[in-house]
């Protein structure tokens, strides 16, 4: 089977840049700019009273624990005051007693545990509004894509497979909720965090908080070049789980055929090579992010080390550093701060993961997004008047791929109630030329006039509105049979669904079913048969009382009693409408008003079928060539007299 790889790897290859993708995303949230401003607060707020946390620590060791220590240092620099200025719980803390120590010390626990509570509830408070906003986000982004779905060709979907598809509106914009709603709270909270810490420590000691800062360098470069490899490895690990639910749609779609040909071992390995690769490419993403976590962990315990060991060496020495002196509860003060410091740069680094397979996600959404429709309205297109009747292909030339026409200079001309025949051998061309009466494609050269106007100057929906489609291979959704039926038309009465269906000679079938009319169908209308579901398209079509309309191969895959009745179905159907009808068999257009016979892309004969037949051209022999697949092989002698009698008749 085909290799689907080089259908993603079109878009993929395409250079990215970071910076769009996240300015793009910042746009959706612009109407919820109030709840992201609560946000901020909360988090300013929430890590304040963290970042207060080590300076009140380091007063109970300095103010309480070692108080003589403090005014030790004070004095070698000159005086107790700024020793004291520090201490917010104690005027002379050279001489406390025990039970004010006691007391000074029970006094800034309390403050700690006040502050961490209310740190909790504004974190708390702040996932909750982002949360919200991310959520109302994520429905935007899927309701522009599911938007999207639909406003695309046809010849998008004749490209792309729709597991990939689907994987985009599923799995890539779930990832993307992940980190809307838990990985950007906590980097944003975890960089306020860090900018904090960057005021306090160097508000508190230079000397001390350029210690602290020496391994930075190292955490940005190590962050900035694992980030990269890891953005590399997710677009890989997003492109290859749409492929694995590319896999999984289609063979879900055929089991049956699976089934039928024994290709379930084949299938299974099929897909559990498409899942290891999966597996594969995320253990990569996996393994760049796991790696940087560790390594700036060590870098933060060095940072600690060099606090500590440089910090204790000068306070034990009573030498200052740059005029100040070092006294042991800021030594604790700084300790806390760096192993603060360090906590929210491993925090980023650990939802980097979510972070950069997000970014892979919006890339892909947005990709999705930016794919531009083939067929579009163009500027100034009219609304299209009721449709008459009048159809013309005038020197139609029209291509799926480059340098391979499938219509080459076809002309035909329609009057209104006319029923038109297209018919020729499979792949001539025939389901090109209605495709282009809805204007699903766009000729490549000619034009299309319905009642003269072109449809490229019409807008699609007044066309489409006016055009009734049964196909050979009818849809059906997972809903009622009244549904279904009024799918075209959707405020159509019951009563309205009813005649519909009875002119398509289709409610005494409904009528069996075990809730008639509101019987829900399965998938694709499973447990209906073919001959069923085309009668349904039928009366589908009849609702929506199109003034043209398009019959493909409606009968070709039914039995000859079925046949029958969904030939008289569309007989009364094609009552006093323009029709296009493709049928392969030749018997059931006999009484078209003109036959057009379609052969490598090209009109090779036109004329009514006994004309054609006349003729004893392309069409003669298609015609008898049907009735000799059909007929039962002669049983006598006579069979060639049996055979010329058949063509005498016809």
């Amino acid at each position: 089977m085909m290799d689907r790889r080089h259908i993603f790897d079109v878009e993929s290859s395409k250079p990215r840049s970071v910076g769009p993708t996240l300015r793009r995303f910042q746009r959706y949230f612009r109407p919820y700019w109030p709840h992201l401003l609560v946000v901020l607060a909360l988090a300013v707020f929430s890590t304040w009273t963290y970042v207060l946390a080590p300076d009140l620590i380091g007063q109970v060791v300095d103010c309480y624990l070692t108080p003589n220590a403090g005014a030790d240092a004070s004095a070698l620099m000159g005086g107790g005051e700024a020793a004291e200025a520090n201490c917010w719980y104690a005027d002379d803390t050279a001489n406390l007693s025990r039970s004010e120590a006691v007391s000074g010390i029970r006094e800034i626990i309390l403050v700690l545990v006040g502050l961490f509570l209310a740190g909790a509830v504004a974190t708390g408070l702040q996932f909750y509004t982002m949360r919200y906003a991310g959520l109302h986000v994520l429905n935007r982004l899927r309701i522009e894509v599911f938007q999207h779905i639909h406003r695309l060709s046809l010849s998008y979907y004749a490209r792309h497979e729709a597991g990939d598809i689907m994987s985009r509106i599923t799995n890539d914009t779930d990832t993307v909720q992940q980190a809307v709603n838990f990985a950007l709270v906590q980097v944003a909270r975890g960089g306020i965090h860090i900018i904090w810490l960057f005021y306090a420590m160097f508000s508190r000691s230079v000397p001390l908080a350029l210690l602290a800062m020496t391994t930075v360098p190292f955490m940005v470069l190590a962050t900035i070049w694992f980030s990269r490899q890891a953005r590399k490895a997710f677009r890989r690990a997003r492109r290859e789980i749409g492929e694995v639910n590319a896999d999984l749609q289609e063979h879900i779609a055929g089991v049956r055929e699976a089934q039928a040909f024994t290709r379930e071992d084949e299938n299974i390995e099929r897909f559990r090579a498409a899942n290891a690769a999966n597996r594969d490419a995320n253990i990569r993403a996996v393994a760049f992010t796991s790696a940087l976590a560790p390594a700036l962990e060590a870098l933060g315990y060095i940072s600690i080390v060099i606090v500590a060991g440089v910090g204790g060496v000068l306070m034990v020495r009573n030498q200052d550093l740059f005029g100040s002196l070092i006294s042991l509860g800021l030594i604790v003060t700084f300790i806390s701060y760096t192993q603060q410091f360090n906590q929210p740069i491993q925090m980023i680094a650990t939802l980097w993961t979510n972070i950069q397979s997000a970014i892979a996600g919006a890339e892909r959404i947005f990709d999705f997004l930016d794919q531009v429709p083939d067929v579009q309205d163009k500027p100034g297109a009219i609304e299209m008047p009721p449709i008459e009747g009048h159809v013309e292909l005038r020197d139609v030339w029209m291509r799926y791929i480059e340098d391979d026409p499938v219509l080459q200079g076809v002309s035909l001309a329609a009057q209104p109630g006319q029923t038109i025949a297209l018919v020729g051998p499979t792949g001539a061309g025939k389901t090109t030329i209605i495709n282009l009466l809805p204007r699903f494609y766009d000729v490549d050269a000619g034009a299309v006039l319905i009642d003269g106007h072109d449809v490229r100057d019409v807008t699609r929906e007044s066309l489409r509105r006016q055009i009734g489609l049964v196909l050979q291979d009818t849809f059906l959704f997972s809903d009622t049979v009244m549904n279904n039926i009024r799918y075209g038309r959707p405020d159509a009465t019951d009563e309205e669904v009813i005649a519909a269906a009875r002119l398509a000679h289709a409610d005494s079938f409904i009528n069996t079913l075990p809730q008639g009319y509101e019987t829900i169908l399965g998938e694709r209308g499973s447990g209906l048969s073919q001959g069923q579901r085309q009668l349904l398209a039928i009366a589908r079509a009849a609702l929506s009382n199109p003034r043209l309309l398009i019959l493909d191969e409606a009968t070709s895959s039914v039995d000859t009693r079925t046949e029958r009745l969904i030939q008289r179905a569309m007989e009364d159907l094609m009552q006093g409408r323009t029709s296009f009808v493709i049928a392969h068999r030749l018997s059931t257009i006999r009484s078209a008003d003109q036959v057009f016979v379609i052969h490598d892309g090209k009109i090779v004969e036109r004329g009514t079928h006994t004309e054609l037949l006349n003729a004893k051209g392309f069409y003669h022999d298609l015609y008898m060539s049907q009735f000799r697949r059909e007929a039962p092989e002669p049983a006598s002698p006579n069979g060639r007299e049996a055979e010329s009698a058949i063509r005498a008749s016809s």
